[in-house]
């Protein structure tokens, strides 16, 4: 695929006491797949310096980097992985380079069942549909992406933009592709209309699409548009409001539950009592978002409490850290994470407060 043609192995500190950086030049194969691999502009060579700390030159289909030991063999193991994929036919995104450049840092810093430990080289989980392929561009993501394989109910609880529905629903077409299931079941609680769409124009699809318009992006990306609108008109694929899975055996079927921070406890309860048969049935959602009136439990988070650790359920927490959208996305998730924290701190001295007040006032009587 590739060949080294020189590397310059870690020096001792010089006479001054600085280190001597290492120094190593990888030559790739195909000059084609070298220039899509280095970027227009070299614009993908750029995002692993900034995210590495080297410096990274590219001549014809050569490229040097230099920078500490560390930094120079991530840099080399998310370079000969974005190859691999560009030599199996992929086409490689600056979402790609993000997300090869986490999976070789998490390769140093914590050994992965993921992780090729004896090449050297990034072994990241993936879901093949027709379509395309997605890789995981997270440690989270390669987890979650794993668990999905070896469980039959899965939660993936996290922020906005850790990929957990667009992972779900591309799991999801990728079984039906294969014949593993029958259909694709895809919900959403329509909190906005508190689960009674009666009022709203239109039939129950118009109705409903609103609120299922994320599943609706999804699918798409994964799928045909015709295979789509066929699975769809079929049964294929059922795209619907939560209240409409009470009373129904989900059997050879892919179940998605979205948005699942907004069910109440007793939807939570019917949701996954839905489960049959050869079926995986996957829950997602974002505990700081629930839109339930005050007073109401959300049923994800308490799930999540009370379920316990048993063969066939796994739950995956997804943190700021792995938001693979715009960079504003994780500062946003951080800032709003610290001003939760903020008042949760406020809120527990006030009530600490009241009650020494209590108390004191009850000494006094």
């Amino acid at each position: 695929m590739n060949e080294i043609k020189k590397i310059k192995p870690a020096r001792p500190a010089d006479s001054a006491g600085k280190r001597v950086n290492d120094q190593l030049v990888l030559s790739f194969d195909n000059n084609k797949y070298a220039t899509l691999l280095f970027g227009q502009f070299d614009e993908h060579l750029a995002m692993i310096e900034s995210m590495l700390g080297v410096e990274a030159v590219a001549r014809g289909n050569e490229v040097s980097m230099t920078g500490d030991e560390a930094s120079v063999h991530r840099a080399r193991m998310a370079l000969e992985h974005l190859y691999g994929r560009l030599e199996a036919g992929e086409i490689i995104e600056k979402g790609d380079v993000t997300g090869a450049v986490r999976m070789a840092i998490a390769e140093d810093q914590l050994s992965l069942p993921s992780m090729g430990e004896k090449t050297g080289r990034l072994s990241m989980a993936q879901i093949g549909t027709r379509k395309k392929v997605i890789q995981a561009r997270t440690r989270t993501q390669d987890k979650y992406i794993r668990a999905m394989d070896a469980n039959e109910l899965i939660f993936g609880v996290g922020p906005a933009g850790t990929g957990k529905t667009y992972l779900a629903v591309a799991y999801g077409a990728s079984l039906l592709e294969r014949g593993a299931v029958d259909r694709i079941i895809l919900s959403r609680p329509a909190v906005e209309a508190g689960e009674r769409l009666g009022f709203l124009p239109g039939d129950m699809k118009e109705k409903v699409d609103p609120y299922l318009r994320p599943l609706y992006d999804a699918l798409y990306d994964m799928m045909s548009g015709e295979k789509v609108e066929r699975a769809l008109a079929s049964g294929v694929i059922e795209i619907a409001p939560l209240a409409f899975m009470r009373g129904r055996t989900l059997a050879n079927a892919a179940v998605i539950l979205d948005e699942a921070q907004n069910t109440t406890s007793m939807q939570m309860k019917m949701f996954l009592t839905r489960i049959g048969e050869n079926s995986k049935m996957i829950v997602t959602g974002d505990p700081s978002q629930v839109d339930l009136p005050n007073g109401q439990v959300s049923g994800l988070i308490e799930a999540m409490e009370i379920l316990p650790d048993i063969a066939g359920v796994e739950k995956i927490v997804f943190k700021a850290s792995d938001v693979v959208r715009h960079r504003l996305v994780t500062e946003i998730v951080n800032a709003y994470d610290k001003a939760g924290a903020s008042k949760a701190g406020q809120r527990r001295r006030a009530e600490a407060s009241r009650q020494q007040v209590d108390a004191g006032e009850n000494s006094a009587d």
